[in-house]
């Protein structure tokens, strides 16, 4: 280094880096990424593209240490994309709009700010009475997301971790009916002079749909059962293949229940918890080490026996059989579910910011506020209400208040 250069870089000689200058506006948001810390959950909300363009647009984001690491995104490239990196969960809580994955523990109602936003899973069964009171002590707007809808009245984020969640239960079943796992020791599928593995599937919805793809694929014996004829009807459009179809009906569900390898719960909640149609009584006619996979254990199960586990201890045996009740599956694959979330939340977010922010989005937008179940210190999810024994009031008489 010559002499010349040693001295530009003492004075204002030597050219500096300087932050891009990045649009304001009286509607930014500040968006809070925390770090999970319950269920060995591994996806954060938003990827490290997603965060650029919300800065690009005036909003500022704020990404705990780490929170991507599993998802395979490091703070490295959230910094390069304009968040600023937080070196404890306190600092991230500091924003007024949280955006993350499974619900806030306890831990975490201390750092959260009063009359903030929150937008996570519910996961109700997992709640008691005592979780509620405590987000209207804090005077939390709570949005669950798996209950937001979109314009044309779908939930995009169950359609699209339900999609994710079809995909990986074929392969779950595989793993745990195999030996690794001292499972019953057969391939899932079929093979030639061997007859196919038995797959029930309880509900037609999504999870299903793509669950049927890859056990198509496999050459598995698959039997579908819900207690809606037109959800069977485009199960089968939508697949394009012949696959059988039933009707819930005790005697022909619970024959293919006793014959199965392995059968899959996917109904889903209309109203509260999912509908159990597999009584303990059913499980106890099924093969030893036969397998169980209840993707609806979220809202409480399709099966009388199932108890929600973790990714660390994934699955318990009951009655002989082998039950997988993780009610985060899209976990397992972390970085395409992170993805996928991303594509949701970003046009989201996008939108709060030019409608002026989160209680004018919900007014403006009367079809995304079935997401809100809890709105500063009052609950607005009539179920929630009932089950608990709790003050209800109507979120839509709230904002007409309001405005």
């Amino acid at each position: 280094m010559t002499g010349f250069e040693e001295l530009a870089k003492q004075t204002a000689l030597y050219p500096k880096e300087a932050p891009l200058a990045l649009k304001t506006s009286r509607n930014s948001l500040l968006i809070g990424l925390p770090k999970e810390v319950s269920l060995q959950e591994n996806r954060i909300a938003l990827t490290p593209e997603a965060v650029a363009i919300l800065v690009r647009n005036g909003h500022n984001v704020i990404v705990e240490r780490g929170a991507g690491e599993k998802a395979k995104f490091s703070d490295t490239e959230y910094s390069e994309a304009g968040a600023q990196i937080a070196q404890s969960a306190q600092e991230v809580y500091e924003a007024n709009l949280i955006l993350k994955i499974e619900p806030l523990v306890y831990s975490e109602f201390d750092h959260v700010r009063s009359g903030s936003t929150v937008i996570s899973a519910l996961n109700l069964p997992a709640h008691e009475r005592g979780y509620f009171e405590k987000i209207n002590e804090k005077s939390i707007t709570a949005i669950g997301y798996e209950f937001i809808q979109d314009k044309a009245g779908n939930m995009p984020v169950i359609r699209s971790m339900s999609e994710i969640a079809g995909s990986a239960v074929m392969l779950i079943a595989g793993e745990y009916l195999s030996n690794a796992d001292n499972g019953r020791g057969i391939i899932l599928g079929g093979i030639t002079g061997v007859p196919p593995t038995k797959v029930v599937m309880l509900g037609a919805g999504t999870v299903t749909e793509y669950a049927v793809r890859a056990a198509l694929g496999m050459g598995a014996d698959i039997k579908v059962f819900d207690k809606h004829l037109y959800k069977l009807q485009r199960l089968k459009y939508a697949v394009g293949q012949h696959v059988y179809t039933s009707i819930i009906d005790s005697d022909t569900m619970a024959e293919a229940i006793q014959r199965a390898d392995v059968v899959i719960g996917a109904m889903r909640a209309e109203d509260g918890l999912s509908p159990v149609v597999v009584t303990e009584e059913m499980i106890g006619r099924m093969k030893p080490d036969s397998v169980i996979i209840d993707v609806s254990i979220d809202q409480g199960g399709n099966f009388e026996t199932s108890r929600m586990t973790t990714h660390k201890q994934p699955t318990f045996k009951h009655m002989g059989v082998i039950h997988y009740c993780v009610p985060n599956i899209a976990a397992r694959v972390a970085y395409t579910a992170s993805m996928a979330l991303s594509n949701i939340f970003l046009p989201f977010l996008l939108e709060t910011g030019t409608t002026g922010g989160i209680e004018q989005m919900m007014y403006t937008n009367r079809w995304f506020m079935k997401g809100v179940y809890a709105h500063k210190g009052t609950l607005t999810n009539l179920y929630i209400a009932r089950k608990f024994n709790m003050r209800f009031k109507d979120l839509q008489l709230l904002l007409a208040a309001r405005f």
